[in-house]
């Protein structure tokens, strides 16, 4: 009987060197901040990552972030090849998707109307606003602090977005699509299309 307490003694006692003498070793590692995430989803793009829709690889470039009241959404600038698209992705109770891409085939000045009427199709206004913005990655042009949307709904899923930045109106046409349809992968962490 004395025997089995000292060989309880001697084990206690080699638990706690072991545990002492890797004290060290057993902390928690802290995980180094600044690293990007690797698991992207549709709020966490980043410039470099990759964007898969229709069958092709996008390349985030640039990245538009809008504010208005409490609200935020995203424009991604995404490139293949020599070709741009806009991906805008908000949150207002679902997650709404448009693929976009920029026209110039819409002539407008002043205050955009109510309808407009895009290659044969019908428009209606159903928002618009003053937003405040701030930019991340290399954009075709630095656009100013703030801008003015107008965001129209056409038949079907087709969606269409006028910005009058300063004076200067811009037209993107394009259509909601199923977040489901995308496949995000994190990328190099810069740009590939613009050193």
């Amino acid at each position: 009987m004395l025997a089995l307490f000292w060989i309880g003694i001697i084990v206690i006692v080699a638990i706690a060197i072991f545990f002492v003498a890797n004290q060290g070793r057993l902390q928690p590692q802290e995980i180094p901040q600044g690293l990007p995430a690797l698991e992207r989803n549709l709020f966490n793009l980043e410039v470099g990552d990759i964007v898969q829709y229709g069958g092709e690889d996008w390349v985030v470039e640039g990245r538009l972030t809008y504010y208005e009241g409490g609200y935020s959404w995203f424009d991604y600038l995404l490139q293949e090849s020599d070709r741009i698209r806009w991906l805008s992705v908000a949150e207002d109770d679902i997650v709404e998707v448009a693929w976009m891409e920029s026209t110039t085939a819409l002539e407008l000045s002043g205050e955009p109307p109510r309808q407009i009427t895009f290659d044969g199709e019908s428009y209606r206004q159903v928002g618009s606003g003053v937003a405040r913005m701030s930019r991340i990655g290399t954009l075709r042009r630095q656009p100013p602090e703030n801008c003015r949307y107008f965001d129209y709904e056409g038949p079907g899923d087709q969606v269409l977005s006028v910005e009058d930045w300063d004076g200067e109106l811009e037209v993107s046409v394009g259509r909601s699509i199923n977040p489901r349809e995308l496949s995000l992968l994190p990328g190099t962490g810069g740009s590939v299309y613009r050193g």
